[in-house]
């Protein structure tokens, strides 16, 4: 497979910091969304002087307290919905979400993907009025979930797209936000190499609170190891070897190009 036909999506959940609260450490709103805040600056930062698109899945919550810098980033950047709030979800939230990310962004808002990658009804993904759900890894994470039964890459399900989240062939090793920053670099940037090549997509996430400094919280080492300075240059080096095999596109163009051959 050629390198122009090779696709990267790099993806944000851009959100309230609200990790400490799983680890019993009380953190305000207030708090939340400044870390939340700064971290998206920082990503911005580095996206722009690489000239590469992502796509932001963004909660309702966050956008409403930071609705320029939202509009401002749907300028180069494709918003889709990380339903309303981080900690709380109904239903109804996927509507809701959808309807003020779009009012805030000026953009339609196509894509999906839950908190913590959460389980959802493909028919209520649907009535809310999404083309995708980027809510898979197909991986099993002890305590969280066990998807080795799904599709590794895009597929469709009740007339909706589903964009996974990259594993590697074979043994599906999850090449998320986590394994990015406890594994050496050289075997994170050989895996993902090697699963672009194979799969000729790679779909990668992270968020932006990683990237500034939160050492002084009281969550587990392994969501920490690497924060702040360290992992913006980390980041930078990635998309650098990236770029060497293969274009960066947001998540809603690699469906449009796709879609057809899906069914």
């Amino acid at each position: 497979m050629k390198q122009a036909e090779r696709f990267i999506i790099l993806s944000f959940d851009v959100e309230e910091f609200d990790l400490p609260l799983e680890y019993g450490e009380n953190i305000s709103a207030e708090e939340q969304f400044m870390i939340g805040n700064a971290g998206t600056e920082s990503i911005a930062t580095i996206l722009d002087q690489h000239e590469i698109n992502c796509s932001l899945f963004t909660t309702a919550n966050y956008a409403m307290h930071f609705p320029q810098q939202i509009k401002a980033l749907a300028k180069q950047h494709e918003i889709a919905s990380h339903t309303f709030y981080h900690s709380s979800f109904q239903n109804e939230d996927l509507l809701a979400s959808k309807l003020k990310l779009e009012e805030i962004s000026g953009t339609t808002v196509s894509g999906l993907r839950m908190p913590r990658m959460r389980k959802i009804e493909m028919e209520e993904v649907k009535k809310a009025g999404y083309i995708y759900d980027s809510s898979i890894n197909p991986t099993f994470l002890p305590g969280r979930y066990n998807n080795l039964h799904l599709p590794r890459t895009l597929y469709k399900e009740e007339d909706i797209f589903r964009l996974p989240t990259s594993v590697t062939p074979h043994l599906r090793i999850p090449l998320f936000w986590l394994a990015f920053k406890n594994l050496p670099y050289f075997v994170f940037k050989q895996m993902a190499i090697q699963t672009l090549r194979n799969d000729g997509c790679l779909s990668l996430y992270f968020h932006p609170w990683e990237f500034i400094d939160i050492n002084q919280y009281k969550i587990p080492g392994y969501t920490k190891r690497l924060c702040g300075i360290a992992l913006q240059q980390r980041m930078h080096q990635l998309i650098k070897d990236l770029k060497k095999e293969g274009q960066f596109i947001t998540a809603q163009t690699y469906i449009n190009e796709k879609s057809p051959l899906i069914q």
